[in-house]
């Protein structure tokens, strides 16, 4: 049977939603809709109170596609109106879609800049002129606790157990995905410190590389020993992790509207509930971990004045 690792990057789309209207977040949310056009007069304090409808289109990094599904799809439909369509895959292969006309996309939630800076710049299309970097969250090596080299994983040294004959280790594509590449710059790194080829022959092995949207399923079902996650699907997916002790890994979460998106007010309205204290409290409580401040990159010009202040 051909391994499922080589074949292209899979995605998943979801629609969810089910809720009731939104109090004063979306004040924030009409105002950010300036940046397509001004409301009429009178018409921000109507929007306030106002129940949407229709969908916005997240392309979102493989790695929230639990807490995209559990947590912040009813959430955001809960608090807005708005539903979500969610197209979860690897963020590099996300941009790569968004760039080659493959999916259309209202907001790019991705889990690295250098996703976002693929589509920057008028060689690359445009279509992301300013992002907002806003969380974080750690590469781990997570793993099921009734697992065969459950007991050495949570004693021994990472490194060193997942070197064990027959232990079969799950990571994602570094051509994809970022946490693939990560994933990659800690075997390496690890493997220089302790002097242990076979840590860098993992990063070799095709058999080791899995879809994203793939990897915690695998896990789950027996089929891995162990896979390099990051913390916060850890946590969405209730398995236990360890660290990667003398390696320092992690992702940073971005946001972008992307240009000429097909829904702009949901869109806005979207990053506005997603950058809320209701919101960071709900992603805190499923293991995403907020930056003090949103950290914006590309050109100011392009982003509403709502939002600068936000970001200061």
């Amino acid at each position: 049977m051909a391994n499922p690792s080589r074949g292209p990057t899979r995605t998943r789309i979801r629609v969810r939603g089910a809720g009731t209207a939104l109090g004063a977040l979306l004040v924030a949310a009409g105002s950010l809709v300036a940046v397509v056009g001004p409301p009429p007069a009178g018409a921000a304090a109507r929007h306030a109170a106002a129940k949407h409808s229709g969908a916005v289109i997240v392309l979102t990094a493989g790695s929230l596609e639990t807490i995209m599904k559990t947590a912040v799809e009813p959430g955001f439909h809960k608090a807005t109106g708005y539903t979500v369509t969610d197209i979860s895959g690897g963020s590099t292969g996300l941009a790569q879609d968004i760039k080659g006309g493959i999916h259309r996309a209202d907001v790019f939630w991705s889990a690295a800049p250098t996703s976002d800076r693929l589509l920057m710049g008028a060689k690359n299309g445009n279509w992301v002129t300013w992002y907002l970097t806003f969380a974080t969250t750690s590469l781990v090596l997570g793993y099921e606790p009734k697992d065969r080299f459950a007991s050495a994983i949570r004693h021994g040294p990472w490194w060193k157990v997942v070197t064990e004959p027959g232990f079969r280790i799950g990571r994602t594509n570094p051509a994809t995905d970022p946490k693939g590449r990560l994933t990659v710059d800690a075997l390496r790194k690890a493997a220089r410190q302790h002097e242990v080829a076979a840590l860098a022959a993992i990063v070799e092995d095709k058999a080791t590389v899995f879809t994203e949207t793939s990897l915690v399923g695998r896990l789950q079902a027996g089929q891995l020993d162990a896979g390099f996650f990051y913390a916060v699907e850890a946590a969405a997916a209730h398995f236990p992790t360890v660290p990667l002790a003398g390696v320092a890994e992690k992702a940073d979460y971005t946001l972008t509207v992307v240009a000429n998106a097909p829904h702009p007010a949901a869109a806005y309205a979207f990053v506005a509930w997603l950058l809320s204290p209701t919101a960071k409290r709900l992603l805190a409580a499923h293991g995403l971990d907020e930056l003090g401040k949103p950290v914006l990159a590309g050109k100011k010009s392009e982003v509403p004045a709502s939002m600068k202040k936000v970001v200061g």
